[in-house]
């Protein structure tokens, strides 16, 4: 062995050795300013709702300034896209969901970002089924009158989505391949706007988060035909199941988790997961996010690693399946 290559074993030996404790000095000095946590959706929705329950409960806990920023657009993926440029220093988390960092990369032809190359898991928040609602003075009282519906005049049922390739878009699609019927599809920039085409008429039924219209649905505005997972939710225990309603294999779950710029040091990344996992063990998290319909899911940033990986390859078999070609981006 050249001297060379002994210092540079030597060097190596050393870095790795030192690489622990430099971790540590790292997180320990973290944050030094405020902490931008972007939501890629608009106001209003079950991804706003959740990260500002996050916001607030991790800044009352720790001290931390913790802003969320909403930058909506293209499905969640712009707001993801930032976030994936963003600098490693930490100082900037997003919320993604099986939207962006699942679904979307299936569809767009080109994204501002690869969801396992360019982000770190952090920790997942929750996970919650879907709910399909129409307004109250809907003819379709239930799911199989607005499959009977749609089986009478294929692509006249109309229903909105928070955007074209998200989860709820699919969903219903999977719904409709299931059904053997044809529905069509109105896109919108996020829940609130869908929300409210809704309310007004426009769209005959709205696939979203239970969180983004269960004010709606408590005040009667609102009528839900059914709930997308396999077993009813607690919050609206008197909804069925689209498996109760003729589709026993239909299952659908969304999920929402911090994820940070590939990169961020690991100490940081351990520590957030060990505040927020904390968090999703307080009665009061637990009940903020039970009481929207959701379930509190502690995991290691590799259990959400693993779970980002595996829906993957779940979904890209569903879509196959569905037949749905989508030319987005």
């Amino acid at each position: 062995m050249t001297c060379i290559t002994r210092r540079q074993a030597l060097a190596a030996a050393l870095a790795a050795g030192l690489a622990p404790h430099l971790q540590a000095q790292t997180a320990a000095a973290w944050p030094a300013r405020a902490i931008r946590l972007i939501v890629p959706f608009p106001p209003g929705g079950g991804t706003d709702f959740l990260s500002r329950v996050v916001a607030t409960k991790l800044a009352e806990s720790t001290g931390w300034t913790v802003v969320p920023d909403n930058k909506a657009g293209a499905g969640g993926t712009i707001g993801i896209g930032e976030a994936a440029k963003a600098e490693h220093s930490g100082h900037t988390l997003v919320m993604g969901q099986l939207d962006n960092l699942v679904i979307a990369p299936l569809f767009y032809k080109s994204l501002p970002y690869d969801a396992q190359r360019d982000l770190s898991p952090v920790a997942l928040v929750g996970d919650s089924p879907l709910v399909y609602v129409v307004p109250t003075a809907s003819p379709y009282k239930s799911l199989a009158d607005l499959i009977a519906a749609a089986r009478k005049a294929p692509d006249t049922v109309t229903y909105a989505s928070p955007g074209a390739g998200t989860i709820t878009h699919l969903s219903v699609e999977l719904l409709a391949h299931q059904a053997g019927i044809r529905l069509r599809h109105v896109p919108y920039k996020g829940s609130g706007p869908a929300l409210a085409d809704t309310l007004g008429g426009q769209v005959q039924m709205l696939a979203a988060s239970i969180p983004s219209v269960l004010t709606q649905l408590k005040a009667g505005k609102l009528r839900a035909l059914a709930v997308t997972s396999a077993g009813r939710n607690p919050v609206l225990p008197d909804v069925p199941t689209v498996a109760e309603q003729g589709l026993p294999q239909f299952d659908v779950t969304t999920w929402y988790g911090l994820f940070a710029p590939n990169g961020v040091p690991g100490g940081v990344v351990q520590r957030v997961n060990a505040e927020v996992n904390r968090l999703l063990q307080t009665d009061e998290v637990r009940g903020a996010i039970s009481a929207q319909g959701g379930e509190p899911r502690p995991l290691t940033p590799e259990q959400l690693g693993e779970r980002l990986a595996q829906d993957a390859k779940k979904w890209r078999a569903a879509i196959a399946a569905t037949g749905l070609t989508l030319e987005l981006g």
